[in-house]
């Protein structure tokens, strides 16, 4: 793993030998002397990582955390506050500056790569779901990308041992999320996969239980991959940390624990899964807009084009039939002509929807564009597909269409053109072509008919 680490220190004697750790450990590193400099380090420069002291003249670190956070070019870098100041309340201070972890001068090498490589496997998830997120403001969806949200209520899970310390830190988080406590390591594992939490807590106080092998197993399981642990620990326990920073868990407090330290390590970590759980939806909701078509809810033409070619090798492959059907609303123009196009809309918006209840699960309905519509008919013989089509021409005929710009229902017919996969070299392309006639010759043999092309 590699990554460009930012040191800040006014003391050049700190700043080398942090620079020569890391380096060792092959991290890109660029330092600064001061807030000023730090903060224009950032703002020029993408920095993976910043390692700030907090005693410096001028400004201090909390206020250089605080800048950096409140940036949105910046906000998104990790910070570790590097000092020799080690009350709960200096903790409690950076955390709700924004900091994401503290280590205490003269720092421990072991923790200082561990917490690093940490912080830097953190951002880089980060970093990808925002720039895939960014792709819903590039095509105008500037609502969707939108991450500002206010906070939200947080969902804990709390999986402790001992009765005494479940009531302390329940009594703690109380303000800030609903807590949900189980003393079996096993049951929390199934509880956290079958409900949402957004922060699973996890002491290590338990007797004859090793509380790594849950944070690993929550770790394995797609439905808690993403979901943040925060592992409580006790002081000294150095290698059991780096041990579970190394397995995936996102954060660690020691005993004793300060109820505010506590606090503010926790809504750090419930406000970055709200926001990546909003990125994941944007990124989620960006693609399904490229592939659907925004007037009747279909796929669109881009969907079926690289659909259509998978759903064809895996027919030729298996050696199973496939069939397509293109369908076109007969005299289309002239409801546009009489009634005006939000009219042709109602009406593309309505035919949309008889033919997605027409059609079977397993077949694939899309806006070809205007008033084209394919549907794509796996393991389906030309017989078969020419009931279907039957019926889809039946649910379009037999039932007039309500539009509010229309006095009384509309009579709406559609011509259909079906054609099948031959069986050795055929392609989505030459499919579509032959469908495309048999709709031609629908058309042209006087419409509201189906016709399939010649084998």
């Amino acid at each position: 793993m590699t990554a460009r680490i930012l040191v800040v220190d006014d003391v050049p004697a700190n700043v080398k030998l942090l620079e020569a750790r890391l380096v060792a450990e092959y991290f890109d590193v660029l330092t600064a002397g001061d807030g000023h400099a730090a903060l224009a380090t950032c703002e020029k420069t993408p920095v993976d990582l910043v390692l700030l002291d907090i005693m410096m003249p001028g400004m201090d670190g909390f206020e250089v955390c605080e800048r950096l956070k409140a940036n949105s070019r910046t906000a998104h870098i990790p910070v570790v506050m590097i000092t020799a100041l080690d009350q709960p309340s200096d903790r409690v201070r950076g955390l709700k500056a924004g900091a994401d972890d503290f280590l205490t001068k003269p720092v421990n090498d072991l923790q200082l790569m561990s917490r690093v490589k940490s912080l830097v496997r953190l951002k880089n998830v980060s970093d990808e779901l925002r720039l895939r997120a960014q792709t819903a403001q590039t095509i105008g969806l500037q609502e969707l990308a939108r991450v500002d949200r206010p906070d939200e209520p947080g969902s804990v899970l709390l999986v402790d041992g001992r009765a005494s310390s479940q009531e302390r830190l329940t009594r703690a988080l109380k303000p800030i999320a609903d807590v949900a406590v189980i003393s079996d390591p096993q049951a929390a594992l199934f509880e956290a996969a079958e409900s949402s939490f957004d922060l699973i807590i996890v002491n290590a106080n338990f007797d004859d239980y090793d509380p790594l092998r849950l944070c690993s197993q929550l770790r394995s399981l797609e439905r808690t991959r993403f979901i943040p642990i925060l592992l409580v620990t006790e002081q000294g326990n150095d290698e059991r940390i780096v041990r579970a920073l190394e397995l995936g868990v996102t954060d660690y407090i020691m005993r004793p624990v300060d109820p505010n330290e506590l606090v503010a390590r926790s809504l750090t970590q419930i406000r970055r899964k709200h926001c990546n759980d909003r990125l994941r939806a944007s990124v989620q909701q960006t693609i399904e807009l490229a592939v659907t078509d925004d007037l009747t809810g279909l796929h669109n033409r881009r969907y079926l084009e690289n659909h259509l070619k998978l759903l064809i090798d895996r027919a030729t492959t298996r050696g199973r039939p496939l069939s397509i059907c293109i369908t076109d609303i007969d005299r289309f123009k002239r409801v546009n002509d009489t009634h005006g196009h939000d009219a042709g809309d109602d009406v593309l918006r309505e035919f949309a929807n008889r033919v997605r209840a027409t059609v079977r699960g397993a077949d694939l309905a899309c806006r070809f564009g205007g008033e084209e519509f394919v549907v794509v008919m796996p393991d389906t013989t030309p017989e078969m597909a020419a009931i279907v089509a039957e019926r889809l021409r039946l649910a379009v005929e037999s039932r007039g269409f309500d539009i509010p710009q229309a006095a009384t229902d509309l009579n709406v017919t559609a011509s259909l053109g079906i054609a099948t996969l031959r069986p050795h070299g055929d392609t989505a392309e030459a499919l579509l072509k032959r469908a495309d006639m048999a709709l031609y010759q629908a058309k042209n043999g006087g419409r509201n008919r189906v016709v399939a092309a010649a084998a």
